[in-house]
Parts: C-alpha cells; sequence; structure tokens
C-alpha cells in the first residue's frame, strides 16, 4: 500500500516554496517507501478508528461527558411512596375523640338550668377542646383532611360558647339555651360533622337542646312584689322608655312593693303608707320570674331623692301625698337618677 502526501494535492509545499525561492534546482528527495510491516500497522489502526467514528457521528455511543452521570442517575433508589391512612383507624381515632363530647353534650342537655347547667357547659367546653387536640393530630386519609381540620375548628368554637353561655349567673342574664341557639359553634360543628360522615367518616354528636329568645311581660300594672299597704298615698308612674320597666320602692332595707310599667304606659299604685322611700327602676326586655329580673338589654337606676309620703288630719278631712315619677327624661324635670350595680338592685 501506498501513501501521498495530503499537502501535495493542489497546492505547492514548504520544501518547494524554499527551493524555488534559493534558486536550488536539485531533484526533490522522494519519500521513503513504507514497508509491509508498516503499511499493515497503518490498515490495522484505521480499521480500528473507524468504527469509533461512527459511534460518535450517529449519536449511539455514549457521551464523554454526561454518560457517567446518566448511568448513576438512572441507577439510584427511587423514593418510596407515602403510605396511606386506613380509613378504618381513621374512624377508631375519631370515636376516640368525639365519644367523651358526646357524652358530656348529653349531660347538658338533661341539666336544668343554674348551677347544674352552668356545671355540665364548663365540662362540656373541656372535652370540646381535648377532641379538638386530638383530632389536629390525628392522621387522616386523604379525602378526609379538609374535613378533619374543619371539625377540629369548629371544636374550639363550640368550646368557647359552652363557656361563655352561663354568664355570670346574676341579674339580667340570659338563659344559657338562647345563648347557644344564637352561637356559631354549634352551627359549624354540624356543618363539619356532616361533611365527614358523608364521606363515610361518622363525626355525628348530639348537641343540647337551645331555645329562642323569649319575650316575657307581665300586664301593665301588676305586682312583682307587695307588702302590707295601707295608707293614704298615691304613686303614679309614667314609663316613656322603650322597654318595659319594674319600679321597686324601698324603706331602709326591706322592699315595700314593685311594680311593672310597660313602656309607653302608666301605672297608679294606691294605699302608699306613709314614710319615706328610696325608689328604683329597672327596665329591659324578657322579664324571668324566676330571677325577677329581665333576661335582655337591662339597666338599673334609682332616683336620688327620696319619695317621702305622709297622710295628716287637717281641718275638715285628711291630707295625704300623691307623687308622679316619670322614668324618662322630660323638659323641666327636676328629679336625677344615678346607676346602681346589678346586684345592689333590690330583689
Amino acid at each position: 500500500m501506498r501513501y501521498t502526501s495530503a499537502r501535495a494535492t493542489g497546492r505547492t509545499s514548504a520544501y518547494d516554496a524554499a527551493r524555488a525561492a534559493t534558486g536550488d534546482r536539485r531533484q526533490r528527495p522522494r519519500p521513503t517507501r513504507p514497508t509491509r510491516r508498516a503499511a499493515a500497522l497503518g490498515t490495522a489502526v484505521l480499521t480500528l478508528a473507524l468504527p469509533l467514528a461512527a459511534c460518535s457521528s450517529d449519536g449511539g455511543g455514549e457521551d464523554p461527558a454526561g454518560g457517567a452521570g446518566s448511568s448513576a442517575a438512572a441507577s439510584a433508589p427511587s423514593p418510596s411512596p407515602t403510605p396511606t391512612v386506613d380509613p378504618d383507624a381513621y374512624r377508631h381515632a375519631l370515636t376516640g375523640a368525639l365519644g367523651p363530647l358526646d357524652s358530656a353534650l348529653r349531660a347538658v342537655d338533661k341539666a336544668d338550668e343554674g348551677g347544674s347547667l352552668d356545671k355540665a357547659l364548663d365540662a362540656a367546653a373541656t372535652k370540646a377542646d381535648a377532641a379538638a387536640d386530638a383530632l389536629e393530630t390525628a392522621r387522616t386519609p386523604d379525602n378526609a383532611t379538609t374535613g378533619n381540620s374543619q371539625l377540629a375548628l369548629a371544636l374550639r368554637a363550640l368550646g368557647q360558647d359552652l363557656k361563655s353561655a352561663h354568664g355570670d349567673g346574676g341579674r339580667c342574664a340570659t338563659s344559657p339555651r338562647v345563648e347557644l341557639g344564637t352561637a356559631q359553634g354549634p352551627k359549624s360543628v354540624k356543618e363539619a360533622g356532616r361533611t365527614l360522615t358523608a364521606l363515610g367518616y361518622d363525626a355525628s354528636l348530639r348537641l343540647p337542646r337551645t331555645e329562642q329568645a323569649k319575650h316575657r311581660r307581665l300586664a301593665n300594672g301588676s305586682f312583682v312584689r307587695d307588702g302590707s299597704r295601707g295608707g293614704l298615698g298615691r304613686l303614679t308612674i309614667n314609663n316613656g322608655t322603650s322597654s318595659d320597666a319594674v319600679v321597686t320602692l324601698t324603706r331602709g332595707e326591706r322592699t315595700a312593693f314593685s311594680v311593672y310599667v310597660r313602656k309607653g304606659s302608666e301605672a297608679t299604685v294606691r294605699s302608699v303608707n306613709s314614710g319615706s322611700y328610696t325608689v328604683y327602676f329597672t327596665t329591659g326586655e324578657d322579664w324571668s320570674a324566676g330571677k325577677r329580673s329581665f333576661t335582655r338589654g337591662c339597666s338599673f337606676e334609682k332616683f336620688d331623692d327620696k319619695a317621702n309620703f305622709r297622710t295628716v288630719q287637717v281641718s275638715g278631712g285628711t291630707q295625704y301625698t300623691v307623687l308622679k315619677f316619670t322614668l324618662n327624661k322630660v323638659i323641666g324635670g327636676n328629679a336625677t337618677t344615678s346607676q346602681v350595680p346589678p346586684g345592689e338592685f333590690p330583689s
């Protein structure tokens, strides 16, 4: 096999250019003919190089720069899938969280109004908070995650409503069952419970019974309390306020009488005994005979001046006191009033 230099094709070689510049006309030395061994070796090299070039040109071979990285990535272990929560396990957790609360709410439902009901409300509030704690840490199936969170939040609100329902238990205290009837917590618990129950997770609770706000009133001029009256004095009360009122007269620490006067009405008490009286009055809505107080929108006041009733014999007859009190402010009125703490208002 014979090789021809690539430089001799179509060009003047550097050797020929040098000869022309020096005027050397000697014959250019002829390249040495390769031996058969060298030719065979060259053929072997070309034979080995061609497959490598072919592999590079068609992209079928490994990329020297990125091939090793691609192989490593392909051999890395894939992450294990997150195990799903067993629905039955969640149902068990749900029952464990709501069971004690359900029992406490049933106790509220059965309790009589007063100290027994207040105690039951506080116990149920504690159970509601405990149930919320349990649900917040419970593992939930994917389809129950949102409903579980909603129920936990609703139980927190229910706990607050149960705590505040009974108030201070004093005068002008709305019935706890009326308070719960207007609270948002029980409504939220029902809604969240229905969502989970529809998915197959029983989250039902027996919420305590509630009551609508009442509007109890006595007849105008009715006596809430009436002591012994045998005098000649007369008291007229005009209620020009926007609420019903109860007016109470006391002598010292004893209540002489209390009379109910509806808004926009007037009532008269006769046969008032002689003496000096303090005049109290309370206004509001929904009169509770048991508490002897209104349950909503209450105010408690007294007149600063005493009401003095006298009966005297005069020539030709008897003189007695006739007084008139107006509960609302009027032009030309000469009576001032002061606020009274509810606990100091006479019953």
